[in-house]
């Protein structure tokens, strides 16, 4: 689902200092939305469209990076309690917070009275999320106001006002079937019901450990929640192997230049192992004695790792630690485009379960490729090629090995195969 207040940056609004201006951006629907001005300028190329945030390479000249985040991490909660206040009241959101969003002005706190709102479900998941602000990463943040939303969503569809006392083994299983059958979703710009099994699981893990942490401040009485199970199921996504990375990386793309960077990027992921929101952020601060020391923007962890020939060419040769700026939107837009270009157009079905059933969708190798393939496609290929998993995983960042045995998209076939290739090298009885 969509998140229905952020902070964002209109790049088209570039002011003459060439910075532009952070909004937050609120939408109620399709048709009502609102842009409010945070009063922060950056250039927009230091602005992580994927996080909402600004990088941590952010020049001094533009400012103080950690009064910026403090001060719009305030914003944003004042924004989100405003809104939430008005939804409570049964009062325009939109209109809501255009009156009461301005410095200085806490009228609309008049609506808000913990105490008559000790036991009100909502009231209490926004303190949760909004004393989690800072203390975690912003895309737990963001997990964590998606299982309020779910909640909202299947409050509105029992047309009943949820308290503390509903929230039972029959509510954890009607839950779970909402979520998993009825709750409205855009997936792929396409309306349709029903969320992933990853998600779903989510969700009640979030909401549990909200009832938890309530429980623990004594806020609501002890409740057994043995019964809230969150569920995963394996992602079956795709990788590219070494022949049709080969491709890739010596594709002609004289007549189509606009993709080059694309392709270069898509090829250093695979080569590097490492997220998005990592490798596109790599600078000259990272190299040490031919070595790549990376913070891992969602874990927080630093991960060493040496350069492949291949990928040093691209880095440093090429972009000598420049990357181009892309938006990872556009990113898993265009490397599809590669893909196809390349030819890798076999059929691949990919399998997710609903319910108990299993739904399977075919499409062209190339349409499942995106942002992640990269670092699937590095576990896989070092994997096959015999590194072993613990040298992997230092590169990789995986703290535990079920997390990555997860990226190793081996079929059974090559899986065989490798374990002849080790068998081959034992000598015989």
């Amino acid at each position: 689902m969509r998140q229905p207040i952020k902070l964002v940056i209109k790049k088209g609004d570039v002011h003459k200092d060439s910075t532009n201006l952070i909004y937050i951006q609120y939408c109620f629907s399709s048709q009502k939305r609102v842009l409010l001005s945070t009063d922060i300028s950056i250039p927009a190329n230091y602005w992580n469209k994927k996080t909402g945030s600004i990088l941590a390479s952010l020049p001094t000249q533009y400012g103080d990076l950690k009064s910026f985040d403090a001060d719009l991490r305030e914003k944003l909660r004042r924004a989100g309690q405003i809104v939430d206040n008005a939804l409570h009241d049964n009062t325009d959101p939109v209109r809501f917070l255009k009156r009461y969003f301005k410095d200085g002005d806490v009228q609309y706190e008049q609506h808000v009275d913990y105490n008559k709102n000790i036991n009100d479900v909502f009231y209490q998941i926004d303190l949760y999320i909004n004393g989690k602000i800072g203390m975690v990463k912003d895309n737990t943040i963001s997990t964590m106001r998606q299982m309020k939303n779910h909640l909202k969503a299947y409050q509105r569809y029992k047309r009943i006002k949820f308290t503390f006392d509903s929230f039972g083994l029959d509510f954890y299983q009607r839950f779970v079937k909402f979520l998993t059958y009825d709750i409205p979703v855009l997936r792929r710009n396409k309306p349709t019901k029903g969320l992933r099994i990853n998600t779903i699981g989510k969700t009640i893990k979030n909401f549990k450990s909200f009832l938890k942490d309530r429980m623990a401040r004594k806020i609501i009485p002890y409740t057994d929640l043995s019964y809230f199970k969150y569920m995963e199921e394996e992602i079956d996504a795709v990788y590219l192997d070494w022949k049709e990375l080969s491709i890739i990386y010596h594709l002609d793309l004289s007549k189509r230049a606009y993709l080059v960077k694309y392709r270069d990027l898509l090829v250093l992921a695979c080569l590097t192992g490492f997220r998005y929101s990592d490798f596109t952020n790599l600078n000259t601060s990272v190299l040490r004695n031919g070595l790549l020391h990376v913070v891992q923007l969602k874990t927080g962890g630093t991960v060493i790792a040496p350069l492949q020939e291949d990928a040093r060419k691209i880095l440093i040769d090429k972009y000598n630690l420049q990357l181009p700026k892309i938006s990872e939107a556009n990113f898993n837009n265009y490397i599809k485009e590669v893909v196809r270009l390349a030819g890798i157009i076999q059929p691949v079905a990919i399998t997710h379960k609903k319910g108990n059933k299993l739904e399977e969708e075919i499409r062209p190798k190339f349409a499942w490729v995106s942002s992640h393939t990269g670092r699937r496609s590095f576990c896989t290929n070092e994997f096959l090629a015999g590194t072993p998993s613990d040298l992997i995983m230092a590169i990789s960042g995986h703290k535990s090995e079920k997390g990555f045995r997860r990226y190793i998209k081996a079929d059974q076939l090559q899986k065989a195969t490798l374990v002849k290739k080790l068998w081959d090298t034992r000598p015989s009885l």
